[in-house]
Order: C-alpha cells, then structure tokens, then sequence
C-alpha cells in the first residue's frame, strides 16, 4: 500500500515536486529568452567598436574584412557560416540557425559598408573607434555596423541559450549598400537566394527616437520612397554673350527650374503614413498635432514644407533639383544646359505618368526631360503589413522595452536595400538604436556617433522582438 504525507499521496507528491522543477526550469528558461545580460551588451559594444575599426568606405568597399571578422567570431562558437564574394573584396557571410521548420525563417540584416569620409572635418580618427563623453566615435558607428553588432549579438544569444526556434534565424552581413548594391543584396537575391529567403526581414531603416534623453517612439520603417533621377536638358544655339539670345538653353533651363519648384505633386497617403500621422499626432504638442491631423489643408502644407522637412516628404513624391550643369566662360552663350533632379518617387507613382506631368508643367519645347540610369534604380515593393506577427512583435518589444514610446509606422524618404527584398515578397522592416535629431544629422556627415548604452537598449529591443517572433511558443 502507498503511504501518504499529509493526506498525499508519495507518488502524487513526487508528481508535485517534478512539476514544481520542470515548471521552475521552463519559467527559467522564458527568464533567459526575455532579458539581456550586461555581458551581452559589452559583448555587442566590443563587436560595434571591433568593426567600426575596419575601414570599409564603400569605394572600394574591402567588406571581406569585416565578413572574416564576424566569420571568427561564429567559429569560436562553432557555427558554421558562408562568405560570398560578388568581386575580389566585396564579402557578404551569410549564417543559419536551424528552428523545427514550422514558420518561414527571419532574417537579421545589416551592411558591412561605409560612406566615405572627410577626415580634415573630423574631430577624431574616424576608424579608431574613439571613446568621448559615453559616445562611440566613428565612420559607420551609427549606419549600419551599430545593426551588424547587435544582429551578430542576438544571434548568438540564440545559440548559446538554446532556445528552440519555430523559423530559422539567418544572420546576412553584406556589402554595397551605400551605392554599389550589385556587389550586395543584387548579388546574394540573384544568385544566392535560396540562402537568404525568409518571411520577415529586420534591416535599418528606422529609429529610436530620443527626446531629452528618453524614447517617445520607435520609428517602424514599413515601406520607402524609390528613388528616380531625372533630368531636364535644355538645347540653343551658342554664340557672344553681348548679344541676348531668346534660345539661351541656360534661360530656359532656369525657368524649368522655378515652375517645378513652384509646384508639387498632390499629397497622397498609403496605409503607412496614414497610421504614421494618426498616431503621430497622439503623442505631439497641441500645436503640431492639429498639423498631423489636417494635412489636406495648404496651410499646414506650408507649415510642413518649412518646419518639419521630414513629414513634409512623406506627404507626396518629392522633386528636388540638386545639379546645374551649363557654361564655361563668361562671355560664351552655351548650346546646352541640364538640371539633375532627385525623384523620391512613393512606392506605387507611375514613373513615365509622372514624367508626362512634368512635361505639361514646364509647358517649353525646348525642355527635354530625360530619366537617369534606371540600371541604379531599386525595385518599388509593396508596403510590409502592419497587421502581422512581426509588426506586433516589434509593438511589443517596444512596449517591455520602452513603455512610455508608441510604435509608429514610418514611410522612409531615404533607400535601404529592403526595397529589393519587398520587391521578393518578403515583409521587410526597418528599425535601429536610439537616437536624438542631433545625432541623427551626423549619419553620413562627420563626427557619426552613438551612445553605448544606446547600443545596449536597442539590442535588449532586437532580443525581446526576435524572440518573441521566432522562438518555439510550446
């Protein structure tokens, strides 16, 4: 007969006491898959200040160094990864952790170069990694080896906490983001596709976003204007400047000119800048929320294009004229003429509609509008849904990490190679470290920067929604 303890059983209080080790082990392990350790977070700054030091200014690029680095770093930890050359130099690695295979894998994206430099106008070296004021100094600090860092991070928390996975977890190192993207995400989508094929994509492309020190919101970046250049061409006849000609192509060129900048294209929200200014406008002065909540009006219009150059963008394809080409002596009539424009074209503007709207605005025979190298331009995808479980993972991660801040949707006016990504059908979404307005406006100037305990928040963030996403829920 069995014999009981206060009135239970021995084998139900052995049961009970299996329970109560078994359940203590799985609430340790959910323990360990939701937070980071101070050692995780000086690991990543080693990792950010390591590669911050490998001089990859893209030209020439030379990513394989960095690719070599991260590449040791996984042996170390016996993972196995892949180095693709796209040209002698131009490296991307390419790495796997392996899930149960239930949900399509995630993707953990960042590029290994850099812009250049102009090294007279930096304060500090800008590859040696300077330490000032809690602020790591240097090219590429901010965009993107501050993303390569904590991917490489997260990856390897994965790893050693043998955390099971329900989506393999890739971890993408490449090159030729920062123009070249043929020896990068061109090359690894045309040709080794079947190594970086995924649902979910996390990339650059958003922010933290810092006020007086705290975060208010986490820019989301769902979709991204397309850039398409352009440019007007004007054609005369050349001749002595002391005698006025009505064909002066530089006339011409300059009336072009001042009739696209005098008008814009018409605003036009999508689902993610509707969601960016609804939500915007929640957390906003008074002052600027009635701006974000009534911006069909030209007033507010106005308001934006002078004070707040970001939304503004956001509100419709953008035309910007950044090159005037024409002349070369005083006293000469040139025979030609030509502007370059910078088109951010929203995801969905038809280029050659839009070209032909342009041609009515000039209204002048003598302007030939021409397109740029279309051979440069990146695809125009569909915008990633925010409706999805890795939308909601970030929303939550934000929400455990920075509970006073709001997730907002963001439209980015820049170019990441997401676009070719989302062009695959990939739900992509671009993301990044905390960061003021100031620091901010030192990415791809001088003095790039970024708070290591920036680095430290934003990796506990990457974690908690890589986790959240990716790991087995049984």
């Amino acid at each position: 007969m069995t014999k009981t303890f206060v009135g239970v059983t021995a084998f139900t209080l052995a049961f009970l006491i299996f329970l109560f080790i078994w359940g203590s082990g799985a609430a340790a392990q959910r323990s360990s898959a939701a937070s980071i350790t101070d050692a995780s977070r000086a690991e990543a700054a080693q990792f950010l200040t390591d590669l911050v030091k490998i001089d990859t200014s893209n030209p020439p690029g030379n990513e394989l160094k960095a690719a070599n680095y991260i590449k040791t770093v996984l042996e170390k930890e016996g993972i196995a990864s892949e180095i693709f050359l796209s040209a002698p130099g131009r490296g991307n690695i390419v790495a796997r952790l392996k899930s149960n295979g239930t949900k399509r894998p995630l993707l953990l994206m960042g590029h290994l170069d850099v812009v250049g430099v102009e090294r007279d106008k930096w304060t500090v070296d800008p590859f040696a990694a300077v330490m000032k004021d809690g602020y790591l100094y240097g090219r590429g600090s901010r965009d993107d080896k501050a993303m390569d860092a904590a991917n490489l991070e997260v990856f390897l928390e994965l790893h050693r906490r043998k955390i099971p996975l329900d989506r393999d977890v890739i971890l993408l190192a490449e090159a030729g983001e920062e123009g070249t993207t043929q020896y990068g995400i061109d090359f690894m989508v045309a040709q080794h596709w079947d190594k970086i094929e995924c649902e979910y994509v996390l990339n650059e492309g958003g922010a933290l976003h810092e006020s007086n020190g705290k975060v208010d919101y986490a820019s989301v970046g769902t979709t991204e204007k397309v850039p398409r250049a352009m440019m007007l061409v004007a054609r005369g006849s050349s001749g002595h400047a002391s005698m006025p000609r009505l064909d002066n192509p530089i006339a011409h060129l300059g009336a072009a000119v001042g009739k696209l900048l005098a008008w814009q294209p018409p605003m036009r929200l999508n689902e993610t800048t509707k969601e960016y200014f609804s939500r915007l406008a929640k957390i906003s002065s008074p002052e600027d929320a009635y701006l974000y909540a009534h911006l069909e009006e030209p007033a507010v219009q106005q308001k934006l294009a002078a004070s707040k150059i970001s939304q503004n963008s956001m509100l419709r394809t953008s035309i910007v004229p950044t090159i005037i080409k024409g002349g070369f002596r005083v006293n000469v009539i040139p025979a030609d003429a030509e502007a370059t424009l910078d088109v951010r074209a929203l995801p969905d503007e038809n280029v050659d509609e839009l070209m032909e709207t342009l041609r009515k605005v000039i209204n002048d025979p003598e302007i030939e509008i021409v397109r740029g190298d279309k051979l440069s331009d990146r695809p125009a995808g569909a915008p990633s849904s925010i409706h999805n479980e890795m939308f909601q993972a970030l929303e939550r991660a934000q929400a455990k990490v920075f509970p006073g801040a709001v997730t907002l949707p963001t439209m980015g006016t820049g170019a990441t190679d997401s676009a070719q990504l989302r062009a695959k059908g990939v739900q992509a979404y671009g993301i990044g470290a905390p960061t003021s307005d100031d620091d901010s406006l030192r990415v791809h100037g001088n003095d790039e920067r970024i708070r290591l305990e920036s680095e430290g928040k934003f990796l506990e963030y990457l974690y908690t929604a890589v986790v959240d996403v990716a790991a087995s829920k049984k």
